[in-house]
């Protein structure tokens, strides 16, 4: 069969899940996705944290775009039996300490430059609300309180509903095998069928350079890193419940509560190719010893642990429009650990540049970084 549509887009992460539902509206559009289930790779193994203060001026400002819609999805955006566990369904506020030793305070003070918002707290105050740091370790704090916990599974699937009720169509289980241009379209070949469209959108997350070799164009240099968790338990005297993230002043490592345990991580960025990223051993070693030099917990077992790719273009910005190398072929890439958070945003502005999408709201803002996003500036 050769199945035809507007728009084809190659990758069902958020990513590819929220920009099909954003144009789904205006066009016949079919998501594409290898794996047996939309979101496995990044989106799946995500911290599920929103940090308006995390990345560069251009992901934070995407970022701080897409917050009104967590706090306020669009009606029926989130199916009636999902846990109501905030004013939204999607997000519950938490906030974010960035934590620095003695030694780190020019990093907190970096931070607070180019964060106004963020507030200074003391060593004793911060001590006294995380009883596990340890007070010798710890200098100073700085608070975000614009923070919160995202149900990515509720967001994923709110996206991937939308899409399916404007018409669109989800095909899983597709590997893209080849992509060809001819009489203006595109032919993708999968591992089970055919489909063409004059435009396609690579958001294949750490496949995104792969596949636009598969078009025959040259790669940007998008690399993906593998990233490690794992959930601790925590004395049982303990209630963790209400406790901020807490982040180092140079992101070593982060920590937040997790279903009544602790998710810590040693926040690596390890080169990886592009697979079904594992955790290794020294990954999980390096977040216990960090964890427990900032803390006076003793980690002795890990109740799960978990490792997802996190892909970065080279200015670790996005990377988000046509290719000016192949007529309709649009990148949607490079999101690195900003994907979720940005989500909504992300996918207004690539439909405002694919159909011409009015940007209106707290989308308006986006335009200013159209310039900053577009893979031609990765093109040498």
């Amino acid at each position: 069969m050769n199945q035809k549509a507007d728009i084809i887009v190659i990758g069902a992460g958020i990513a590819g899940a929220s920009v099909a539902a954003s144009l789904a509206d205006s066009a016949n559009v079919i998501l594409l996705e290898r794996e047996h289930q939309p979101g496995y790779h990044a989106t799946g193994r995500s911290a599920a944290y929103f940090a308006p203060s995390y990345g560069n001026a251009t992901v934070q400002l995407l970022s701080k775009a897409s917050r009104d819609f967590f706090y306020h999805p669009p009606a029926n955006f989130s199916s009636s039996d999902l846990p109501i566990t905030s004013k939204s369904p999607l997000i519950r506020p938490r906030e974010a300490w960035f934590i620095g030793r003695k030694d780190q305070q020019d990093s907190l003070a970096e931070l607070a430059s180019s964060n106004p918002e963020l507030t200074r707290q003391s060593n004793t105050s911060t001590c006294e609300q995380v009883p596990i740091l340890n007070p010798q370790y710890l200098h100073s704090a700085l608070i975000d309180g614009r923070g919160g916990d995202l149900d990515v599974g509720a967001l994923l699937q709110g996206f991937l509903r939308a899409f399916q009720n404007l018409g669109g169509k989800l095909m899983t289980r597709e590997e893209v095998l080849s992509l060809k241009f001819a009489n203006g379209e595109w032919a993708i070949t999968t591992t089970t069928d055919t489909y063409t469209a004059p435009i396609v959108i690579n958001a294949a997350g750490a496949w995104a350079d792969a596949t636009a070799q598969l078009a025959g164009l040259k790669p940007l240099g998008i690399k993906p890193f593998r990233r490690t968790a794992c959930l601790v338990e925590l004395p049982k005297s303990i209630e963790a419940g209400d406790w901020p993230l807490i982040i180092d002043a140079d992101e070593q490592f982060y920590f937040k509560p997790d279903a009544g345990l602790l998710l810590i991580s040693p926040a690596n960025e390890s080169p990886s190719e592009p697979c079904d990223a594992q955790p290794e051993d020294l990954d999980v070693a390096e977040a216990i010893d960090r964890v427990s030099s900032a803390t006076n917990l003793d980690i002795t077992r890990i109740a799960h642990k978990w490792a997802g790719l996190r892909s970065f273009a080279s200015d670790r910005t996005f990377v988000t429009g046509f290719d000016p190398r192949a007529r309709g072929f649009f990148w949607l890439a490079g999101q690195g650990g900003y994907g979720v958070q940005s989500a909504p945003a992300l996918a207004q502005l690539a439909a405002h540049l694919i159909t011409g999408l009015t940007l209106t709201g707290e989308y308006s803002q986006l335009a200013a970084a159209i310039e900053t996003v577009q893979p031609d500036r990765l093109i040498n």
